[in-house]
C-alpha cells in the first residue's frame, strides 16, 4: 500500500483508495503513521488563462462516495459508505447498512441506474467481505425484487474497486481491484483466470447476467469472458466521456506513483495496463511485460501529502465554457482538484481543492460535482 501520512481524524474508510491494507514492511498503518497537515477546504479557485470555479456546497451525506442520476427524474442519488442510497432531497431508497462490512474499504461503494431507469445496481461488501453487485427494480418511490448479479469473494479487506457505471454501448462496467494486501500477492492483475483486478463488461439483465459476444477474451481458454480489461491494482473511479465515449481509468498506486489510464472509444478491449509488473511507468519489483499501455497520468505520491487518485469525467457541461473538454481528477489526501485539457494532458492546472475528496458525480446536463467524505456534496460552478 501507499506509504503516505494519514490525518488522524479520517473516517474508517481511510483509504477506501488504498492506503489502508494490513501492515507489511514497506508501508505505514493507520494506527502508526505520522499526522499530515488537513488539505484545504473546498473554496473558489482561480486560474489566469482558465477562469474561476466555485465549489457550492448543496446537501451534507454520511460518508458519500458515489453519485448517480436516472433517466427522467430530476433528484441525485447519493450512495453513503455506511450502506444507505439516498437521495438529494433525503430520502432513503434502499438501506444496507445492517448488511454492508464497514472495515477498511468494505461497505457500499458505487451505484449506477439502467439507461432505461427501470433498475439500480449497487456494488457493496457483505459481513463476510464478498463484494455483491446488486439489483432492484426501481418506479422512483421503491426498490423491489431485489437480487444479486454478481458476487465475488475477496481475499482481503482492502481494494475492493467499486464502481459501476453503463458504458455508451448500454453495457455495465464493473471495477474490481487485486483483492487486496500490498503488491499483489496473489498475482490476480495478471490473472484472467479471476475477475479480481480487472473491469469487466456485462449485461444485467440476464440470469443472473450474460456477457456479451464481442468481450475480448470470449472463447479464450482460461480466461473470464467478463473481462474488459486488465492490469489494475484499484481501480476507485472510471467514467466514460458523454462527448466521445472514451475511458478513464484512475487505478489508486503502491509506493510511488499513482496514474490516470485511458480506453479510446471505438476500442475491442482487453487492454493490459500494467499491474503488477509495474507501478506508473517504472517496474514493479523488476515486473516485465509485453504490450503493456502506458498511463496517460501519472504523479508521484507523498509529494505535497499525495495517496490517491480520484478520476473525474471530462467536462461536457454549457455552464462553464472555459472548462470544455478538460479532464477533471484529484487526489484524496492533498485534496488538489485539477483540469487538463484531453489533448493537453501535461497542462494541467489546478481549479480548486476538496477536503477528502472521495468521488466526482455527473448530472444530466453535463454539469459536474465533488463529493467529499466528510459529508458535504458540492456542485461545481462559474464563480
Amino acid at each position: 500500500m501507499s506509504a503516505v501520512r494519514l490525518v488522524a481524524a479520517l473516517p474508517l474508510l481511510v483509504l477506501l483508495l488504498g492506503c489502508s491494507a494490513p501492515a507489511t514492511p514497506e508501508m505505514s498503518t493507520p494506527g502508526t503513521a505520522t499526522p499530515a497537515a488537513p488539505a484545504t477546504p473546498a473554496k473558489t479557485a482561480k486560474t489566469a488563462e482558465r477562469g474561476e470555479l466555485r465549489f457550492k456546497e448543496i446537501g451534507t451525506f454520511d460518508q458519500p462516495v458515489a453519485f448517480a442520476v436516472r433517466k427522467g427524474d430530476d433528484r441525485l442519488y447519493i450512495a453513503e459508505q455506511p450502506g444507505k442510497l439516498r437521495t438529494s432531497g433525503g430520502d432513503t431508497v434502499i438501506d444496507l447498512s445492517g448488511e454492508v462490512s464497514r472495515g477498511n474499504e468494505q461497505g457500499l461503494l458505487g451505484v449506477a441506474f439502467h439507461p432505461s431507469g427501470r433498475w439500480v445496481y449497487l456494488d457493496w461488501t457483505d459481513a463476510r467481505g464478498r463484494t455483491h453487485v446488486t439489483e432492484w427494480a426501481y418506479d422512483g418511490a421503491k426498490a423491489t425484487a431485489r437480487r444479486d448479479v454478481l458476487t465475488q469473494d475477496q481475499p482481503y479487506a482492502n481494494h475492493n474497486g467499486g464502481q459501476l457505471a453503463f458504458g455508451p454501448d448500454g453495457h455495465l462496467y464493473i471495477a474490481f481491484g487485486d483483492g487486496g494486501s500490498a503488491g499483489d500477492p496473489e498475482g490476480n492483475g495478471q490473472d484472467l483466470g479471476t475477475l479480481l483486478g480487472k473491469i469487466l463488461r456485462i449485461d444485467p439483465r440476464g440470469k443472473p447476467y450474460k456477457v456479451p459476444e464481442d468481450n475480448p477474451f470470449v472463447g479464450k481458454q482460461g480466461a473470464r469472458t467478463e473481462i474488459w480489461a486488465y492490469g489494475l491494482r484499484n481501480p476507485w473511479r472510471f467514467t466514460f466521456d458523454r462527448g466521445t465515449g472514451d475511458l478513464w481509468i484512475g487505478d489508486v498506486g503502491q509506493n510511488a506513483w499513482e496514474e490516470v489510464d485511458y480506453q479510446p472509444a471505438g476500442s475491442e478491449g482487453g487492454e493490459n495496463y500494467g499491474w503488477s509488473l509495474r507501478e506508473g511507468e517504472r517496474p514493479f519489483r523488476g515486473g516485465k511485460g509485453r504490450e503493456l499501455v502506458d498511463p496517460v497520468i501519472a504523479y508521484p505520491l507523498k509529494e505535497g501529502g499525495n495517496c490517491s487518485m480520484i478520476a473525474g469525467y471530462v467536462y461536457r457541461g454549457e455552464k462553464i465554457p472555459w472548462l470544455q473538454g478538460q479532464f477533471m481528477y484529484g487526489d484524496f489526501c492533498a485534496g488538489w482538484i485539477k483540469a487538463a485539457p484531453v489533448d493537453e494532458l501535461e497542462k494541467a492546472a489546478e481549479v480548486g481543492r476538496v477536503d477528502q475528496l472521495s468521488s466526482f458525480g455527473e448530472g444530466r446536463d453535463g454539469e459536474l460535482y465533488a463529493l467529499s467524505l466528510q459529508g458535504p456534496l458540492y456542485r461545481i460552478e462559474p464563480a
